[in-house]
């Protein structure tokens, strides 16, 4: 860890440009080089050319799981390493490889003697989720979720109207997943290192859907997991028509015949806590 190409995103949450420039000051407290810098989206994420070019060794991702998920899918032949720091909302990939520590206190770390791991990731054709994948109505509220972020409040009236009524359809089946036979508001999959965790939502009474539909405005969606729990080594959604699918909270709308499984990065990810 001596060259660094450092990514952010001013809108992820807790990414601002004071606390970049503060991170900043820690690279340069530790000797470590700038080799560039990138805000995401209005910039482009370097390719592997690029870093190569730059004689780059690591990318700091300092944003939300979103912007990290571009990032690792636009990377994922680069050999080099990541460093995770919590910039965004949720933050989960950066708590399972850091715990609560805040960013300065990472980079300290990782560079005193971070060690590098593999982590999971559940995939379906190009696309990978390192947090999660969520299929179902459910998925409709990150439109509302997005809007929300960027102060539109008609689109966000409109976009709770359509996903509350998604909500209160039909909801999806899932094939492949033994013990789930229902219809479901959501279908939330976590990779595991030997299989795909499933969590299915089963909410009918408004109740349930209110609180459904606030962890998403909110930005908390994998609160709203409840209910069947189940592990399968692959599965895909039952269904005629295209289907709205979430990658770490990014949307993708995926083919009806779209199968998910599991997989494990190489050793790329430099973590902090203990092992």
């Amino acid at each position: 860890m001596e060259r660094l190409w450092f990514i952010t995103n001013p809108s992820s949450g807790s990414a601002t440009r004071e606390k970049c420039e503060a991170l900043e000051a820690v690279f340069e407290e530790r000797g470590l080089a700038l080799a560039g810098q990138t805000g995401f989206p209005d910039q482009p994420i370097p390719s592997a050319k690029e870093l190569a070019a730059e004689r780059v060794d690591t990318v700091v991702l300092f944003a939300g799981d979103g912007t990290i998920n571009a990032a690792l899918c636009a990377l994922a032949d680069w050999d080099g390493a990541f460093l995770i720091l919590p910039g965004g909302t949720m933050n989960l990939l950066a708590k399972a490889l850091h715990g609560d520590a805040d960013p300065a206190a990472i980079v300290h770390a990782a560079h005193e003697g971070g060690r590098r791991v593999a982590l999971p990731y559940v995939e379906v054709g190009p696309h990978r989720a390192f947090v999660g994948l969520i299929l179902g109505p459910a998925a409709h509220w990150a439109r509302a979720r997005e809007a929300a972020r960027k102060g539109r409040r008609a689109r966000v009236l409109h976009a709770i109207r359509s996903a509350w009524r998604r909500t209160f359809g039909k909801g999806i089946r899932v094939a492949g997943v033994p013990g789930m036979r229902a219809r479901y508001q959501a279908v939330f999959v976590s990779p595991a290192p030997d299989a795909l965790e499933v969590a299915a939502i089963d909410a009918r009474d408004w109740a349930s859907i209110a609180e459904l539909g606030w962890t998403w405005l909110t930005g908390d969606w994998v609160a709203a997991r409840a209910v069947t729990e189940r592990r399968a080594e692959r599965l895909r959604p039952v269904s005629k028509r295209p289907v709205l699918a979430l990658f770490d909270g990014e949307p993708v709308t995926l083919a009806p015949d779209a199968e998910a499984s599991g997989g494990m990065t190489r050793p790329a990810f430099i973590a902090t806590s203990a092992e």
